[in-house]
C-alpha cells in the first residue's frame, strides 16, 4: 500500500492536483506546497484555531486534518475572502472594532465566525461566542472580537 496519496483540492476558488504522504496535513499543504501563509501554524495540535480553514463550509482546525482525506473537497482560507481588492464584511469590521491587535489568531477567528454566520445570518452572543471558542487570543479579551462579528450580524457592514 502506498504511503502517497494524489488529491484534488480547490483552494480559494482554485484547482490545485498533488501528490502527498499520507502523513501531510492540509495545514502543510496550504502554507508549504501552495504558499498561502495567512493560515497560521500555532499548537500543531488542534487546540489553538490558528489554522482554521472553511471544509465545504465547517470551520476546522487545518492542522489536524490529513490533506488526502479532504480529496476532492472545497478549501476557503483568509486570503480567499477578500473579492477585487475589497476586504470582506468581517476583516473591515475587525479593524474597524479593533478586534486586531498581534493578528496571529485573526485568520482563523475571521474563518470561524464566516462559518458560523454563513449558517446562522443572525446569531446572539453565546452562538457567537461558541463558533470562535476553538480560536485562542491572548491580546484583546474577546469583546472586541465579539462586537466586530455581531455588528456584522446585525447588518452593520455590506
Amino acid at each position: 500500500m502506498s504511503n502517497t496519496a494524489f488529491i484534488d483540492l480547490i483552494i480559494n476558488g482554485n484547482r490545485y492536483n498533488i501528490n502527498v504522504s499520507k502523513e501531510t496535513t492540509l495545514l502543510e499543504v496550504i502554507r508549504d506546497v501552495i504558499g498561502l501563509k495567512g493560515t497560521k501554524r500555532g499548537c500543531d495540535e488542534g487546540h489553538c484555531g490558528a489554522c482554521t480553514v472553511i471544509l465545504d463550509g465547517k470551520a476546522v482546525n487545518s492542522c489536524i486534518t490529513l490533506a488526502y482525506l479532504v480529496n476532492h473537497k472545497s478549501i476557503t482560507t483568509i486570503e480567499g475572502l477578500s473579492k477585487n481588492g475589497e476586504l470582506n464584511p468581517l476583516q473591515r469590521a475587525f479593524i474597524d472594532e479593533g478586534a486586531v491587535q498581534c493578528g496571529f489568531c485573526t485568520p482563523g477567528m475571521i474563518l470561524s465566525a464566516k462559518a458560523l454566520l454563513d449558517e446562522n445570518k443572525n446569531p446572539n452572543e453565546d452562538e457567537i461566542k461558541e463558533a470562535i471558542s476553538g480560536n485562542l487570543c491572548r491580546c484583546t479579551g474577546y469583546a472586541r472580537i465579539i462586537k466586530a462579528i455581531k455588528r456584522v450580524a446585525d447588518g452593520e457592514y455590506k
